[in-house]
């Protein structure tokens, strides 16, 4: 029967409600959700790693190497077809591009976790689990990048958003669809990926900051992110990619002073560009030397800058990393 390694972190598959507490804690080690998830032996032959109860708010890039190490280790095995990564829903969209940039396995890694806590009568962790195994074993997803495998649905890690707080289908890819659908015990295929940004490091830059534009802006954020010591910035922009004349004017003045600023968009899909050329328009912010980001969201460009900047990328390497794969 064909191995999956499943690694577990923690997150809401884990929780049950606490009382005392006043809502939902960690609780469920490996052992104790797979108890949960009958039929799992019909699918695969399951290697459960226990990797703590952590949620996923709490992720470090250091503990998110960790993690990357431990599915690198177990996909090298040539009996492992290959891993799902259980964790939080709350970061899926960052963690589980973090793991498709930094990967070396080209074998089908699968990223999954619940919206409804283990107390809940309507606990979803053992179905996505189940899901996210068949995926995980199933040769149609190798070469594929990392995947997000929730409520049924299969998205490419660099595209898929959570779009809603508690629904179960809250994790769409609002830019290009699904890759596909896990239907009964198939695993559906309807589209492939165009490419992958792929990074060899170990590293992280830790102090990327994530400033999101909006209405009567000035550039105190940015000023104050400066004088506290940051390593690159990302600005999500309104629309097309365009802010205040303040905002822009206090980036030049990072940009000059050789700090790395990334251009998206603080839509929900779409992408930044250089249609506006009245001053805050993306026309300018390229000129004055902000990277696009492509359909890269804010959370996830300032995955790629952390992760870019980690691996010693000079101003073209990072442009390049931003830009969407061809």
């Amino acid at each position: 029967m064909t191995r999956v390694a499943v690694i577990f972190t923690g997150g809401t598959i884990s929780m049950e409600t606490d009382s005392a507490a006043g809502g939902n804690v960690p609780r469920l080690d490996a052992a104790a959700i797979l108890a949960r998830t009958p039929g799992l032996d019909e699918i695969a032959d399951v290697v459960a790693i226990d990797r703590g109860l952590i949620p996923a708010s709490h992720f470090t890039f250091p503990q998110l190497f960790d993690v990357a190490r431990a599915v690198d280790e177990a996909t090298a095995a040539a009996d492992v077809a290959g891993c799902v990564v259980v964790q939080g829903t709350d970061t899926i969209e960052e963690t589980s591009f973090f793991l498709d940039l930094v990967l070396r396995t080209d074998k089908p890694v699968v990223v999954t976790g619940a919206m409804r806590a283990a107390s809940h009568p309507g606990y979803d962790g053992p179905a996505n689990i189940r899901d996210a195994v068949r995926c995980a074993a199933s040769a149609a997803l190798r070469g594929e990048g990392v995947v997000v495998v929730l409520a049924g649905s299969i998205d490419a890690a660099d595209d898929v958003t959570k779009t809603h707080t508690s629904s179960y289908e809250t994790f769409r890819s609002l830019n290009f669809g699904p890759l596909g659908r896990v239907d009964g015990d198939t695993v559906r295929i309807s589209r492939r990926r165009a490419g992958r940004r792929r990074v060899k490091t170990t590293t992280a830059a830790e102090h990327v900051h994530l400033i999101t534009a909006h209405v009567a802006m000035d550039g105190s954020l940015v000023d104050a992110a400066l004088a506290a010591g940051t390593d690159g910035l990302v600005v999500e922009a309104t629309g097309a990619g365009n802010t205040s004349a303040l905002l822009l004017d206090a980036c030049r003045k990072a940009i000059v002073g050789g700090t790395p600023v990334a251009l998206t968009t603080r839509c929900p899909a779409g992408r930044a560009a250089t249609d506006y050329a009245f001053l805050g328009g993306g026309a300018t912010w390229v000129h004055s030397g902000a990277m696009l980001a492509g359909y890269l969201g804010g959370p996830k460009a300032r995955v790629a800058l952390a992760v870019g900047i980690g691996a010693g990328f000079d101003r073209n390497g990072l442009i390049g990393l931003l830009a969407d794969p061809a």
